[in-house]
């Protein structure tokens, strides 16, 4: 789901809605923040104290009392020193943490997201937001909000100083403030929408850099390398031109707001000089004043990249927080939640022993991304044990059936039931722990061979993860590697084969013995023997348990109870291998045609 650049002004609310996530920072935060504020007490009270040496000693030639001064400047000094290593600490800690937290909270939320948000989220879109994005708002949290507080205590605490020194010299300074307003209300519209279209095409960028990582062996044996780069080239010039435009607007804004403070910093010092002379203020009152100006003008100039800075993030607190706070579009409702648990906190003691029946009862689906209905008013009763396969086209909605059986989608009309009971009154973690699913494509997590087998059931011993690795033929992936089981397989497992990958998968499927069983196109990565004797072991160790069938080879599917022929998500044709082919239908003609270009690949 790709980032919309939008128009609206600055706005609190994501802001606000990442408070939660990280709270554990905020003492961490505080502890910036106030030691900062503190610094900016200790900075408009220096100049205050200077006013009253240069009135009090220089301009009168006598250093009298002088060393009383001296050590109420070291005293500060001192005092000066502690607030900054308290704020440094602060800051460090404030950015840890809450960078921690916030890649935590957007990683669980990942986790809860329907099938349907990473079907159409790429990857390279969530992995800017976990890391880049998270890592500027943490230094954002723990360095700009703190300095900004400071720059605003700072401004009013000089203002107020130099109004209690010459209220009719500090007028000169504030009409600087509406100036500034009216600046920044007027660029930070501006400067948002410049920012989101940059976040937009950095996270393109990631997304291409994640496809030519992923797909390198595709796109060397297509020789599309001269393409791709052409592509990349594309979107990287478009990300320099939106950047180059956002820092244009800031080249314009940031210089403004300086000149603002200049132009205050020289009229204070011409009103000043002419006070000064008619005897209005002391020598002290105007050298305060100017260092206060320089010191204004300084703060002035900051406060505008800061703000510019915590504006231009707006859009990165929109990404973070959007992802924290995307609702999945399958959800346990509370009563089911509360008697059942969540994925995170199961109530494992109040969940029924699962049989394998189930029933499809007028169902209709379509996809959340809208389209035509992939499944139309579909029934079926798959009874408890039985082996049921689907054949079809490629989108004929074979897939469709297994997912909402699986309860990766719910239907848009009527019913799935698990042993006669609605999967919406169940929880989703207590169907999904007793099923075993074996993609097309297989998928390892980093880690040894040993430990992705125990995926499928993390208690499991040493001993029942090898005997499930026998039961498929894996244990040979073992047998021919130097550290045999805790042999690493690499990141998704690209140090085996597909094959390989996929007799693993299969071991980590059958360890769980689930009561629910899906091969979609499991078998097709791997050669003929090793396909068969993989029929064979699931088909003795799976006896009784529910199996779905999505099969390309209509050979590995005669044994099924059921076999079904999908097409427009309708069941054109219905019966086992023998009673279709008996049909001269559809499936009959599927079959003769596989078998004749078996036939013409062997002869």
């Amino acid at each position: 789901m790709a980032d919309q650049v939008q128009s609206k002004a600055f706005s609190l609310k994501p802001w606000l809605k990442l408070i939660p996530t990280t709270r554990k920072a905020w003492p961490a935060f505080w502890l910036s923040v106030v030691s900062n504020i503190a610094l900016a007490f200790i900075d408009f009270y220096l100049p205050l104290l200077q006013s009253r040496v240069v009135d009090e000693y220089i301009t009168v030639g006598s250093l009298e009392g002088f060393g009383g001064y001296a050590a109420h400047y070291a005293v500060i000094g001192v005092v000066q020193l502690a607030l900054i290593i308290l704020y440094f600490k602060g800051c460090m800690q404030c950015e840890a943490y809450s960078c921690r937290d916030l890649r935590d909270a957007c990683f669980v939320n990942l986790q809860r997201l329907s099938l349907d948000y990473h079907n159409t989220t790429s990857a390279g879109h969530n992995l800017s937001r976990v890391m880049s994005d998270t890592s500027k708002i943490a230094e954002m949290m723990a360095w700009t909000i703190s300095d900004t507080l400071w720059g605003f205590a700072y401004i009013i605490g000089v203002f107020c100083v130099m109004a209690r020194l010459s209220f009719k010299l500090a007028v000169t300074l504030l009409v600087i403030a509406p100036i500034v307003v009216l600046l920044t209300f007027y660029f930070q519209k501006k400067l948002i929408v410049l920012n989101r279209q940059v976040r937009a095409e950095h996270s393109k960028i990631t997304g291409g850099y994640n496809e030519g990582i992923m797909g390198a062996k595709t796109s060397k044996t297509l020789a599309l390398e001269d393409k791709l780069c052409g592509e990349f080239e594309e979107i990287t010039s478009r990300a320099a031109r939106a950047g180059i435009l956002h820092a244009r607007m800031r080249a314009i804004y940031v210089p403004l707001i300086v000149l603002c403070g200049t132009l205050a910093a020289s009229v204070t010092l011409y009103r000043g000089g002419h006070m000064v002379q008619g005897g209005e203020v002391t020598l002290g009152v105007l050298s305060a004043f100017m260092t206060y100006a320089t010191g204004l003008f300084q703060s002035f100039r900051w406060q505008a990249a800061r703000i510019s800075q915590l504006i231009s993030l707006q859009a990165n607190v929109e990404r973070v927080s959007g992802l924290i706070h995307e609702t999945p579009t399958v959800t346990d409702n509370a009563e089911v939640e509360a008697k059942y648990g969540d994925c995170f906190a199961p109530k494992t003691e109040n969940w029924e022993p699962m049989h394998g029946e189930v029933t499809f009862e007028d169902v209709s689906f379509t996809y959340p991304d809208g389209g035509e209905e992939v499944l139309s008013h579909f029934s079926m009763h798959v009874p408890a044990g039985s082996t049921v396969a689907f054949v079809g086209e490629t989108g004929a909605g074979k897939s469709t059936l297994v997912n909402l059986a699986c309860r990766f989608y719910e239907p848009t009309g009527g019913r799935v039931l698990i042993d006669g009971v609605d999967v919406q009154q169940r929880s989703q973690l207590w169907l999904h722990s007793h099923i075993g699913y074996v993609l097309q494509e297989p998928h390892l997590f980093s880690g040894t061979i040993r430990e992705n087998i125990r995926y499928g059931r993390p208690d499991a011993t040493d001993e029942e993860v090898e005997a499930a690795a026998r039961a498929v033929n894996a244990d040979r992936i073992a047998a021919k590697l130097p550290r045999g089981y805790e042999t690493d397989v690499g990141e998704c497992g690209d140090n085996l084969s597909t094959g390989e990958k996929q007799l693993i998968s299969f071991a980590r499927a059958i360890i769980a013995k689930p009561r629910i069983f899906v091969l979609d196109e499991a078998t097709s990565s791997v050669d003929t023997e090793t396909e068969r004797m993989i029929q064979q072991a699931t088909k003795r160790l799976m006896d009784g348990t529910t199996s779905f069938v999505i099969a390309h080879r209509l050979s590995t599917i005669r044994q099924a109870d059921m076999i079904l022929v999908i097409d427009h998500g309708k069941v054109v044709e219905q019966g086992t291998h023998e009673e279709l082919l008996a049909a001269g239908g559809v499936y009959h003609s599927l079959y003769i045609t596989q078998l004749r270009r078996q036939e013409k690949q062997n002869g």
